[in-house]
């Protein structure tokens, strides 16, 4: 199989898990998950339709993003530390990433320094795994609330990974709870966020994320490896 017959795969299993939920297949965002993947794989898999990428690793995304800069929209989605944002703060169109203040704060410092408003995500933990980034549920609401102090950040939804188990409920259950609160953040009047993304599902559970909700995937694997 080829990237791009990888990629036909992925969009009539994301097809099938909306409908089966009556939701529409064209609402949910594929974020290809890049990492090990080379320029040309990430150039075929454009060719095929894809035109967003995710990378965890600040000095892999650079080496790609001068090669592809123009092709692509690049997304972090891996830990992310302070010292590394000055590096990307101008080249993403989205980091996934946000678990903590400290973080926000140089986010918002070198943002306002380029002039830009940056889009994030808020990581949450939910199945609580010490190998997960992310804050916990408990403390999301006034983790949001105290992102109002940070004026060149826009939160635009939440983004969580499923917890390490073949358990379907266990996952099925940890996404719902994500989407319960993306839904409610959604309805209240924060002026800084934006609940548009909720992000969840990677190559070995998405379609439980999107049965459950999610309208961003990252997927990776099922793209560049699988073949």
């Amino acid at each position: 199989m080829s990237i791009a017959d990888n990629i036909r795969l992925l969009k009539d299993k994301i097809s099938k898990a909306a409908l089966s939920v009556n939701r529409d297949p064209g609402e949910i965002s594929v974020i290809a998950v890049s990492k090990n993947a080379s320029t040309q794989m990430i150039s075929e898999a454009v060719k095929a339709g894809i035109t967003q990428f995710g990378e965890s690793r600040v000095q892999e995304m650079l080496s790609k993003y001068r090669v592809l800069e123009k092709s692509v929209d690049w997304h972090f989605i891996g830990p992310l530390q302070t010292n590394k944002v000055k590096y990307i703060i101008d080249k993403v169109e989205l980091i996934h990433s946000l678990d903590r203040i400290s973080l926000a704060k140089e986010i918002n410092k070198r943002a306002e320094l380029n002039n830009r408003l940056i889009q994030v995500l808020v990581q949450v933990n939910l199945p609580k795994e010490s190998t997960k980034s992310g804050i916990y549920e408990e403390d999301l609401q006034s983790f949001i609330e105290a992102l109002a102090d940070y004026p060149y950040i826009r939160v635009k939804g939440l983004m969580g990974i499923g917890p390490n188990t073949t358990d379907e409920e266990a996952i099925r259950t940890c996404f719902r709870r994500l989407r319960i609160h993306f839904e409610n953040l959604r309805n209240k009047s924060f002026k800084h966020i934006d609940m548009e993304y909720l992000s969840m599902g990677m190559s070995n559970d998405y379609m439980i994320a999107i049965e459950e909700g999610a309208n961003m995937v990252r997927v990776g694997r099922a793209i560049f490896q699988d073949i």
